[in-house]
C-alpha cells in the first residue's frame, strides 16, 4: 500500500513540475509581439475611426483616428502594425484564437453585450480614450414618429451585430436585423427595410445629412447614455499595459489631442487627467 501511495505521489509531483515548467516557458502576449516584430489590429470600416480616403471614384489611403493612433502606438513600442479587417460580431473569436492581438475600432468598453455580460469580463481594456454615445438614425421625413425611446418598441431596427447599438435596440423592444458593419445600416434605412438604425454618433455625424445619406437624420429627442472607447486585449494579456504606456507618452507630446482635432472627436477627461507634460 505504501509503495502504491509513493508511486501516486511521485506521479503527482512529476505532473506538477511539468505544468510549472510549461507555465514558466509560456510567453506573454507582449513577448510574442516583440518576437514577431508586429501586432495585428482588428478593425471594421468606420469613419472617422478606420476608413479609406476617397478621391473621385477611387479609394486611396487608409486613414482615421484609430488608424493613425494605433500606428503611432506601434512606433512608440518599436514594432510594426498589421491592420486586419474583421466581422464585428466575431471580434472575441478573432481575439481569443490569436488571429488578432487587439480590437481597436471604436470599441465601447462601458457596456454589456446582448447576452447581458459586461464586455470588461471578456477582454482586458486599456484606458478609455474617446467619448462616444449611440444615436438613432431615421429617414428625415419620418422624424415626427420618433419622439422617445418608448416610440421604438415594436418597430424594426438595424445595427451592427455584436454592437452596443444592437443591445440598445433590443432593449427598446424593437426587432433587430443585424449587419456585419455599421456603415451598412444606412443602406437598410434608405431601402425602407427597417424603421431606424442605432449606431455610434461619431459615424452618424460623419455620414448623415450628406451625399448619398442627405435624406437621413439623427433623432435628437432620443438621448442615449454616454459611452467611452477603449482598446480590447485578451484576458490576462500584458499588451494593454504597453498600449497604456504609449498612449500616455503620446498624450504628453500633444499627439492625441492633435489627432482628435483633425478628426473632430473628443478625448475622454479620464485620459486627459493623465497628462503630465508642461
Amino acid at each position: 500500500m505504501k509503495k502504491i501511495l509513493s508511486l501516486v505521489l511521485a506521479i503527482v509531483m512529476v505532473a506538477t513540475m511539468a505544468l510549472t515548467f510549461s507555465s514558466c516557458g509560456k510567453k506573454t502576449d507582449w513577448e510574442n509581439i516583440q518576437e514577431k516584430g508586429k501586432f495585428v489590429c482588428g478593425y471594421t470600416l468606420y469613419a472617422p475611426m478606420n476608413y479609406y480616403e476617397v478621391e473621385g471614384d477611387k479609394t486611396s489611403a487608409f486613414i482615421g483616428f484609430d488608424t493613425e493612433l494605433a500606428t503611432l502606438v506601434a512606433q512608440k513600442l518599436g514594432v510594426d502594425i498589421e491592420f486586419q479587417e474583421i466581422v464585428w460580431g466575431n471580434k472575441y473569436v478573432e481575439l481569443n484564437t490569436n488571429t488578432i492581438d487587439c480590437i481597436w475600432n471604436g470599441f465601447t468598453s462601458n457596456s454589456k453585450d446582448d447576452d447581458g455580460i459586461e464586455r470588461s469580463e471578456k477582454v482586458d481594456f486599456t484606458y478609455a480614450y474617446l467619448d462616444n454615445k449611440q444615436c438613432v438614425v431615421v429617414k428625415a421625413d419620418r422624424l415626427a414618429e420618433f419622439t422617445s425611446a418608448a416610440s421604438l418598441a415594436g418597430k424594426k431596427a438595424t445595427a451592427e451585430s455584436g454592437s452596443a447599438g444592437e443591445t440598445f435596440a433590443k432593449d427598446s423592444g424593437a426587432t433587430v436585423e443585424g449587419v456585419d458593419a455599421q456603415i451598412n445600416t444606412f443602406k437598410e434605412i434608405k431601402a425602407g427595410s427597417v424603421d431606424f438604425a442605432v449606431i455610434d454618433i461619431l459615424l452618424a455625424q460623419n455620414q448623415v445629412g450628406k451625399g448619398d445619406y442627405s435624406d437621413l437624420a439623427i433623432v435628437e429627442t432620443i438621448d442615449i447614455d454616454p459611452e467611452v472607447y477603449s482598446i480590447g486585449c485578451r484576458k490576462g494579456s500584458d499588451f494593454d499595459e504597453k498600449i497604456n504606456e504609449a498612449l500616455v507618452e503620446l498624450l504628453n507630446e500633444g499627439k492625441v489631442e492633435e489627432l482628435a482635432a483633425k478628426y473632430n472627436v473628443h478625448v475622454t477627461d479620464s485620459l486627459m487627467a493623465l497628462k503630465t507634460a508642461k
